[in-house]
């Protein structure tokens, strides 16, 4: 149990670290912490004249006392983060990466690094 409150501790830091940032005055950032059902966001909303602006930047749920990031669209990569911080890749999933590239046994499904040695530019988001 101490494990999950400090990964939902990491999460909102590093959620609310991102959302305090300079990004532009045509939207605002909003962090979105569900911490019952864990799950995370970093959204954008606004408006650019007559075009609305709405976007998913960064989603984290935690299931089953590991981390999954569903969405980043970040350069950094908040999986990188999350290793600096402490947590073991053993405990990151890429939900956004489709599971023949996660691993294919039963312990390592979705995991990160389980059967091989990623480098850490790999924990991106390759659309990205």
């Amino acid at each position: 149990m101490e494990e999950l409150e400090q990964y939902r501790n990491y999460i909102q830091e590093l959620l609310t670290d991102r959302a305090a940032r300079k990004w532009d005055d045509d939207f605002q950032v909003q962090t979105i912490f569900d911490p019952v059902r864990d799950r995370y966001q970093l959204v954008f909303v606004g408006w650019n004249e007559a075009e609305r602006i709405y976007g998913v930047v960064l989603h984290l749920d935690i299931i089953d006392g590991k981390i999954w990031v569903q969405q980043d669209g970040t350069e950094v990569g908040i999986a990188n983060q999350l290793v600096e911080l402490g947590v073991p890749r053993s405990r990151i999933v890429l939900g956004y990466d489709p599971p023949f590239v996660r691993g294919d046994t039963e312990e390592c499904r979705g995991v990160i690094n389980c059967d091989r040695d990623l480098d850490f530019h790999i924990f991106q988001n390759p659309r990205h």
